[in-house]
């Protein structure tokens, strides 16, 4: 612009803009893009999956076949499912050969086996849905490698759901055989029949159908199904989010606080299953009422930890050191570290504000290092209770005399981000406020190899310990405010040329056409001037350039592909689900096709 200002008028005209176009979009083709540097690498789907000179390491390996590849990524949930699955139809088939053998059989015919054999596998899976929920205990066998290494604890939240889905089937199989098959039978058998095989436990008399429903055992069977019935249906996705498909009456209803609540229900769902196992029909012998035996550790260990939460929260009242408001409705939130608080990068905390709930307790990444000396997260207003804290502390920062409202916390827990130990390559990448679990990773990937390269003996710690030598941010979001949440992060990595060589960020800002389209070019021309001048990027404020429009994730995996040829690159995503799907179907197809290996793991909460 200074070289078409000839006369120093501090302006340019209009008719010399097409000269300033041109010049800018030479140099921004040749600058500050790793994406046009990523297109020539991958805009070949021959050349970057078959090419292997250049920068591929001397030891080649041979590309995994799609079969191994899958093997690797669900040997350790497919034993699992496997086992479970097995246990299930070994009680079923037990208990109905049992059955199939017992005086009552003559009465009701292969109902009573049916019945049986599903209530038997139902006392399993009453037992196993609380154990993927102790996130204390699953925290502590994370930390154990033998076990971590064949149990896939991050998939704890869907093994829930799958055994309440057993649930679901051993219910409809059990209570429904019962209602629609063996009471009728029992009500309308033959008097002969009846008392010569089931009338003593009766009391030689012929029940009617509304006498059997009106039992101990039948009516908190119907309790427990009607209880369990309204706790599934809350904790559905659509009424737990509050989906907009559903009628304006089931909103106001429905949320992340009716979920949480209705999920208490099961503490009664218990006390009746007891109830239930105590009086049943055909089975007097104390020793084949069995289902305390499968629930009592389960539930003991349960118990146990919120009774332990609730301790140790108490606790941990925290105070808060700074509050801010960041754009977007986003809250920042920086808290004394309590003493002996100790964890890991990538885990998070659960926050509980007595001002607005003694009950409620909401999960939320860490986004300060394990070697800071503070506690901090960002809070995105996403639910009610989100809305609340922050008009809470919006209040407090803005009246300045008024004291913040009190916080306790929870924690720490694991979570699949705390993998990323075990990788020499990561890949972050999360969209919008999804990219909080990786600001602490950032931190300690920055740290571990300061720390390593201070080591005087020459030596990296052994495996064991070790942490990743190269970590790569894709930041997607739509807003450019987004970037101000973590911009004193990213201007600590970005303004050392040592730790630069060991992080690598990308903001995505997906609201602006892509580059090269003319509707986005004055601010591609602004943003080449502005970093030309200034050094940084106009959008980011930071010396981290800001691409335009969404990541090319094929041109992206295709350039890491070459980078790290035989290399194993722990990919790491917190987003929607959408997008999950098609970086895992990248991860697989890179890793058939390259002697790269991509690895997937996606936050659950």
């Amino acid at each position: 612009m200074k070289f078409l200002d000839k006369k120093n008028k501090g302006y340019i005209e209009i008719s010399q803009m097409g000269s300033l176009f041109k010049a800018t979009n030479l140099s921004n083709s040749k600058a500050h893009s790793p994406m046009k540097q990523v297109s020539s690498v991958g805009s070949s789907t021959h050349n970057v999956l078959h090419n292997t000179s250049g920068d591929f390491c001397e030891e080649q390996q041979e590309p995994m076949s799609r079969t191994e590849v899958l093997f690797r990524t669900y040997w350790r949930r497919a034993w699992i499912v496997l086992v479970w699955l097995l246990a299930c139809l070994g009680l079923f088939v037990w208990k109905f050969v049992q059955y199939r053998h017992r005086s009552g059989f003559e009465v009701m015919g292969y109902c009573l086996p049916t019945a049986k054999g599903a209530a038997e596998t139902l006392k399993l899976n009453m037992a196993l849905v609380l154990l993927p929920v102790c996130r204390n205990t699953i925290t502590w066998l994370r930390k154990h490698r033998p076990i971590n290494s064949v149990v896939p604890f991050n998939d704890n939240i869907n093994f829930h759901k799958l055994i309440a889905g057993g649930i679901v089937v051993g219910v409809i199989l059990h209570g429904g055989t019962h209602l629609a098959c063996d009471f009728p039978r029992i009500s309308e058998s033959d008097k002969s029949i009846f008392r010569q095989t089931i009338a003593a436990g009766f009391g030689y008399h012929r029940p009617t159908y509304t006498q059997i429903l009106a039992t101990t055992e039948v009516a908190s069977g119907i309790g427990m199904v009607v209880l369990m019935g309204i706790a599934f249906a809350l904790a559905a996705k659509w009424p737990r989010r509050r989906s907009p498909v559903l009628p304006v009456s089931l909103r106001r209803v429905t949320g992340y606080n009716t979920f949480w609540y209705s999920h208490h229900l099961f503490v009664l769902v218990y006390a009746l299953l007891i109830i239930h196992s105590m009086f049943l029909f055909l089975t007097d012998k104390l020793m084949e009422k069995t289902t305390w035996m499968y629930i009592a550790f389960p539930v003991l260990l349960y118990a146990g930890e919120r009774i332990f939460r609730a301790i140790r929260s108490g606790s941990y009242e925290v105070d808060i050191l700074k509050a801010s408001i960041c754009p977007g409705k986003v809250l920042y939130l920086k808290m004394q570290k309590p003493e002996g608080f100790k964890f890991h990068s990538g885990m998070y905390i659960f926050i509980q504000c007595p001002q607005i709930s003694p009950f409620e307790w909401h999960p939320f990444s860490l986004t300060s290092g394990p070697q800071d000396d503070y506690l901090s997260v960002h809070i995105r207003t996403l639910g009610d209770w989100s809305y609340q804290i922050y008009d809470l502390f919006q209040e407090a920062v803005l009246s300045r005399s008024k004291g913040c409202p009190k916080l306790y916390i929870d924690g720490p827990y694991g979570s699949a981000a705390q993998d990323h130990v075990k990788y020499d390559i990561l890949v972050l990448i999360g969209l919008g406020i999804g990219a909080t679990p990786f600001i602490s990773i950032l931190k300690d990937v920055v740290k571990g190899v300061q720390t390593t390269q201070n080591d005087h003996s020459g030596l990296r710690q052994c495996s064991l310990t070790k942490g990743p030598l190269k970590a790569y941010l894709y930041w997607v979001t739509r807003e450019p405010n987004s970037f101000d949440w973590f911009r004193d992060v990213m201007k600590e990595i970005s303004n050392s040329t040592k730790k630069q060589s060991v992080v690598e960020m990308h903001n995505f800002l997906t609201s602006v056409h892509p580059e090269g389209d003319i509707r986005s070019a004055l601010l591609s021309v602004i943003q080449a001037l502005h970093v030309a001048k200034n050094g940084t990027d106009i959008v980011s404020r930071t010396q981290i350039h800001t691409h335009f429009a969404r990541p090319n994730w094929f041109n992206i995996f295709s350039r890491l592909a070459r980078k790290h040829g035989g290399a194993k690159i722990g990919v790491f995503y917190c987003g929607p689900s959408k997008l999950a799907r098609e970086l895992k179907k990248l991860c697989t197809k890179f890793s058939t096709k390259t002697t790269t290996r991509f690895v997937f793991h996606k936050e659950n909460y």
